[in-house]
């Protein structure tokens, strides 16, 4: 009996050690180190319009949520329309976009580091979800654009992004054949064309119902998980279904030491000899 509340007793510490360690999961609930970004995220209880979803927990302040809605923005002075006045259900797509990179924590899997002067970290690779890519290319598809690459390559003589001399305009349905190419190629891949669909659990969502909770959260944990334990991120690794367990088996292994200690310290205090006895 006294064996086998020592084992309850061990079995609880690595319980409690586990969830310790996860929730401090460097890859989880963090802001990256880029030019608007808070240092950590936290509730913010008037963000601006499309990035009201995450007021309850962001990395952008009310300020920035504001500027991402304005065609000629003071974040980074950048034009939506250089090659014309870009449609409002288009640009709805790129105001989202603007709130995912700002404001989401949930981004913390797909963080790189940066080379450029008002940013050290990137994102890299965002798994964004099918519908996302596809509603955007399709909104998308008759406004004009001279770059295929929207991050670098511009004219700034003026301040502001203008189409490099000698670069025509033309549809995006010819600069981006495919939703694919659009959501991987106009920011130097920090999105990657998933497969699955939103509620999935495997994509990110670039706009979601605060109503529902935020999808993301899952999926950030299902990355994180896979980068941890695969870091070579194979695709058709499956983790437990059950979210909350995902990290024990790692913690358990780096606790497993002090099992080893305290287990045989144990069982010589209850008078037993070996595990024969069991």
């Amino acid at each position: 009996l006294a064996v086998g509340m020592a084992l309850g007793s061990l079995l609880l510490m690595l319980v409690a050690a586990s969830a310790v360690l996860s929730g401090r999961d460097p890859l989880l609930n963090v802001c990256m180190d880029a030019k608007h970004h808070k240092s950590q995220p936290g509730p913010e209880g008037r963000l601006f319009n499309q990035c009201s979803p995450w007021k309850d927990n962001a990395c952008c302040t009310a300020n920035t949520s504001s500027e991402a809605h304005k065609d000629q923005s003071n974040l980074y002075n950048f034009n939506w329309n250089h090659c014309g006045v870009m449609p409002p259900q288009c640009k709805r797509h790129f105001i989202q976009d603007t709130c995912l990179y700002e404001c989401s924590p949930n981004l913390g899997p797909w963080i790189d580091q940066a080379d450029s002067s008002w940013r050290r970290e990137r994102i890299l690779h965002v798994p964004l979800c099918k519908e996302d890519c596809e509603e955007w290319w399709e909104d998308c598809k008759d406004f004009v654009t001279c770059k295929e690459n929207w991050h670098k390559g511009w004219n700034w003589a003026t301040g502001t992004n203008r189409c490099p001399w000698g670069s025509l305009c033309r549809p995006f349905s010819e600069v981006f054949p495919r939703p694919k190419d659009l959501c991987e190629k106009i920011w130097s891949h920090s999105y990657r064309y998933s497969p699955e669909r939103r509620g999935s659990g495997r994509c990110i969502q670039m706009w979601f119902d605060p109503a529902q909770g935020n999808p993301n959260v899952v999926v950030a944990k299902y990355y994180a998980w896979k980068k941890r334990t695969s870091p070579a991120g194979l695709e058709n690794v499956a983790p437990e279904s059950d979210q909350a367990t995902r990290a024990l088996p790692w913690a358990v292994l780096v606790l497993l030491p002090l099992a080893l200690v305290l287990l045989p310290e144990a069982a010589r205090g209850c008078g037993i000899q070996g595990w024969g006895s069991l």
